[in-house]
């Protein structure tokens, strides 16, 4: 990277509540069964689900935007706020998401296959761009703002184009970041299709088993959640702390939904993050690879509980990293996989362990060897299509 970006507002939510520091419930996990949607899920906390509905007794146009429009501004604002941004002011936003308007766009489509006919507010409320522009509505912003999806690692690569936009010069502030609200029928359904959904029993202790690379089956929980990202060029007193690495890769697929054995695109996006903070030049081999990884203290890994997805890309990091594994760790076992927000809020699990210097430990995995410092933290996210992105993160 040209130069270091700075990380000065961080804001999540998620089944474990609002940027809650997620080592005070460390063997207990914050799914809960729906009877009415007959799965695991991770629901975000009556007392957030309040606050939300509060931003859309604000105006009388947010009741009607759906609620990941909502969980997005919720987060925006938080993040703004800790970094000291003014409201109205000219930084660029991009916030996506894998599903968009999902609990809207069903509401919708329901009616209309009832009468033949829908509401006036039908298009503009669903589609994907509904996002950042109004989160730019709502902080009153005059800078660019886009909206993307690509699938589960959507909200990461809301991140890399921020990176980018800085990088370029062509602004010094970007919002960051990723909302996914798709707890519906449907969506589950469409998971249990591909047979990726967990079948755990309503008294099972762990229903997501992520990371867990002896589980005989699938066991993927959907959650929701948001997570925003303030980010600013160079050296800054506030900041939380400092990305440094960006990588980002594509592998050939077999299947539209499929990983390689070894994760080759986890294995690219985790090496070009590693050469992107340490080398100058022209890519390097292996063994300069090992050198830079060992300054690498953890993995967030992506982890979503799938047999194909954890065990994959523990291989693709055992490739890179050798014997010598840094810190593997996720939150999926206590969240729920949250589709396009999950990058950005295993990211804010980074911070926090940067911050707190606590490693989170995964209850059903056993202990690993704890570093005496946690200073580099490498967070993984990809989505369908093959498409993976891999953020170094530096303690401030």
């Amino acid at each position: 990277m040209k130069h270091i970006v700075a990380l000065t507002g961080i804001s999540a939510i998620s089944a474990t509540g609002e940027d809650t520091n997620l080592h005070n419930s460390l063997a207990n996990h914050n799914l809960s069964f729906d009877e009415d949607l007959d799965a695991w899920v991770g629901k975000l906390p009556k007392e957030i689900q309040f606050k939300i509905e509060k931003i859309r007794e604000e105006n009388r146009n947010y009741q009607a935007l759906d609620p990941s429009v909502l969980y997005a501004m919720h987060v925006s604002r938080n993040a703004v706020a800790q970094a000291g941004w003014s409201f109205e002011s000219k930084f660029g936003i991009n916030i996506g998401s894998s599903r968009g308007a999902t609990q809207l766009f069903e509401t919708y489509y329901n009616t209309f296959l009832k009468e033949g006919k829908t509401e006036t507010l039908a298009s503009p409320t669903t589609t994907l761009g509904n996002i950042s522009s109004w989160v730019a509505q709502d902080l009153q912003n005059n800078g660019p703002d886009i909206s993307h999806s690509i699938t589960c690692s959507t909200a990461l690569h809301s991140l890399l184009n921020g990176v980018a936009w800085l990088q370029s010069g062509m602004c010094d502030k970007f919002l960051v970041g990723g909302s996914e609200a798709a707890l519906t029928p449907f969506t589950i359904a469409q998971m249990r299709a591909m047979k990726t959904y967990s079948r755990a029993g309503q008294e099972a202790s762990y229903p997501c088993r992520a990371f867990d690379l002896d589980k005989t089956e699938n066991t993927m929980v959907l959650g929701e959640g948001a997570a925003s990202v303030c980010l600013e060029l160079g050296k800054k007193e506030n900041a939380l702390a400092y990305i440094t690495g960006i990588g980002y890769a594509t592998e050939k697929l077999k299947h539209a939904v499929s990983i390689s054995a070894e994760a080759t695109c986890f294995q690219k996006s985790m090496k070009m993050a590693l050469e992107d903070a340490f080398v100058t030049g022209d890519s390097v081999g292996i063994s300069s690879v090992r050198e830079m990884a060992g300054t690498v203290d953890a993995i967030v890994m992506h982890a979503p509980g799938t047999l194909l997805g954890d065990s994959s890309e523990f291989k693709a990091i055992h490739a890179l990293f050798g014997e010598d594994l840094p810190l593997l760790t996720t939150n999926k076992w206590k969240v729920g996989h949250t589709f396009g927000a999950s990058g950005l809020l295993s990211f804010d699990l980074a911070v926090k362990m940067l911050q707190s210097q606590q490693y989170e430990q995964v209850p059903f995995i056993s202990p690993q060897a704890k570093h005496k410092e946690i200073k580099n933290i490498l967070v993984n996210a990809v989505g369908f299509g093959g498409n993976a992105v891999s953020i170094l993160l530096r303690k401030a």
